[in-house]
């Protein structure tokens, strides 16, 4: 099995278990509306584009709005199934970090801590950074970052003239830079105008 498949597995056993009312990180959405996203984004193509692109964002609200009228049971087993072969987000390689993601969004409201990554799921994330770290924290105008981890791999994601370092395992880097800052395991070092910088810029798409 993949990496995303293990954790499309762990994630989907989590969401049957929990049932479609609790929360998520995702602000306003419980675990019914996070497996409605994630149907509407693998089975309707032009749900897609609106994830990256801010202009075309209600177009996936519309498609997203419909998934989550579908029963949360049918939801999970659409989940299953994955997406369709055609689809674009059809390679293993792209549903990684998604997966990862949703997989803590729904683990850290239950009072779920930091996992214990795997090696292979921590190089996979970590190879991830090198292309969307720049992208995802594009606002952070003038701050020079740099992400540091336990085990001493470092990448400087954005030069600027104020310097913050963060610190922490490679899955709560990824948290962070993916937008779930309050609830990733890192530290903040730098002066403190460019830690209170950092930690009130928008991250993310």
């Amino acid at each position: 099995m993949s990496l995303a498949g293990r954790e499309r597995a762990d994630l989907l056993k989590l969401l049957a278990a929990l049932g479609p009312d609790e929360p998520t990180l995702c602000e306003g959405w419980t675990t019914h509306d996070l497996a409605a996203h994630l149907v509407a984004r693998e089975r309707t193509v032009l749900a897609g584009p609106g994830l990256v692109v801010p202009a075309l964002h209600r177009l996936t609200e519309r498609y997203e709005r419909s998934a989550r009228t579908t029963p949360y049971e049918d939801l999970l087993k659409l989940l299953e199934k994955g997406p369709r072969p055609w689809s674009p987000v059809a390679n293993p390689l792209a549903n990684v970090h998604e997966m990862f993601v949703h997989h803590e969004d729904v683990r850290r409201p239950q009072g779920l801590g930091a996992r214990q990554l795997s090696r292979e799921l921590e190089d996979a994330l970590w190879e991830r950074l090198f292309g969307i770290g720049p992208v995802f924290t594009r606002r952070a105008k003038g701050l020079g970052i740099t992400l540091v981890t336990a085990g001493a791999r470092s990448m400087r994601v954005r030069r600027g003239a104020g310097e913050v370092v963060l610190r922490g395992e490679v899955g709560e880097l990824f948290l962070w830079t993916f937008g779930r800052r309050s609830a990733a395991e890192v530290s903040v070092e730098g002066s403190r105008d460019a830690v209170d910088q950092v930690n009130q810029v928008p991250l993310g798409i």
